[in-house]
Parts: structure tokens; C-alpha cells; sequence
């Protein structure tokens, strides 16, 4: 049985999801034709240490979902706390957001930006549409991080590179 609650509109539950703090991520892929493509996403979990295995999801909308559904590989950048003006430039929509920048390729000819806290190379293992969202499952192939960065942090729909206790 459930609960009797009122109704809540769709601008209520962002506002709720909203205040759950999260890291931010780039998650780097190359399209068919060899494109870069990249995004900011805050939408990432672990799933599974043996095997090592993360999850984050995508809008079906996304104008790169075909690159990232029939890629290989993908990169995930946890980013650190100096890195809020790329955060911002790969959530812009319409932008060259590889124009200018340094990058190298990892697994699969995927894109690896310099100076993320964190990286975690993965090979696309399985996707589950839910909802209006696909959920990517990675099997991390390449780990690497930075024990001295500070993580950049995303609640209530702005950045911080920390909250204070």
C-alpha cells in the first residue's frame, strides 16, 4: 500500500534531486566518424568493485547518444576543483567544446583531458533505457587519479569546491 502524497510537479523533483550534492564529471567518446565528443555529466556511480564496474546516464535526446551507444569505449573525467570552466564549456550546448584544447587518445581512441582529479578508461558494456534516460554500464579497463586534487562539487545548481562541515 501506498502513501497518499500530494502531487508534485516535474520542476519539484529537480528541485529535490538538486540538493543532493554530487561530483561532476566529462564523459569523452569519438562519434562514427571519428569526431570527439564530450559532455559534463553529474549523473555518475559505482556499481561494482570485482569486477570494476561504473554507471552513469545520458537523455535520449542527447544529440551525442549514437556516439556513446555505439562506441566502444568511453572516458569518464572526474573533475577537480580548478576545473569548473571546462565543466561549463562541455555542459554548453552548440559549442566546439574540443576547440583549442589539448587531449590525447586512451582505450578505443577516446579523448583524455589533462588534469582531472580522476579518470576511469571503459569499455561501453551494456545500456538500459529508463525513462526519458539511457544508463551506461562501463567496465573500467584504466584507472588513474590524483590523491592531492580536490573534487569540484555541483548542488543546487551551482559549483563549490567545497562545503564546509
Amino acid at each position: 500500500m501506498h502513501a497518499s502524497a500530494s502531487p508534485f510537479t516535474r520542476q519539484d523533483f529537480r528541485s529535490a534531486l538538486g540538493l543532493f550534492a554530487t561530483g561532476v564529471t566529462i564523459v569523452t567518446a569519438r562519434a562514427a566518424d571519428g569526431t570527439p565528443v564530450g559532455l559534463t555529466a553529474n549523473s555518475f556511480n559505482s556499481v561494482s568493485m570485482s569486477p570494476p564496474l561504473v554507471l552513469w546516464s545520458l537523455s535520449l535526446q542527447a544529440g551525442s547518444m549514437a556516439a556513446f551507444a555505439n562506441g566502444s569505449h568511453y572516458a569518464i573525467h572526474i573533475l577537480a576543483a580548478d576545473q569548473r570552466a571546462l565543466a561549463e564549456r562541455f555542459a554548453t550546448r552548440g559549442a566546439d567544446r574540443f576547440a583549442g584544447l589539448d587531449w590525447r587518445e586512451g582505450a578505443g581512441g577516446v579523448p583524455l583531458i589533462d588534469g582531472a582529479a580522476a579518470v576511469l578508461e571503459c569499455h561501453n558494456r551494456s545500456r538500459y533505457e529508463e525513462g526519458d534516460h539511457v544508463i551506461f554500464v562501463g567496465a573500467v579497463e584504466q584507472c588513474r587519479y590524483r590523491a592531492d586534487a580536490s573534487p569540484l562539487i555541483f548542488h543546487g545548481g551551482r559549483f563549490y569546491t567545497e562545503l564546509p562541515l
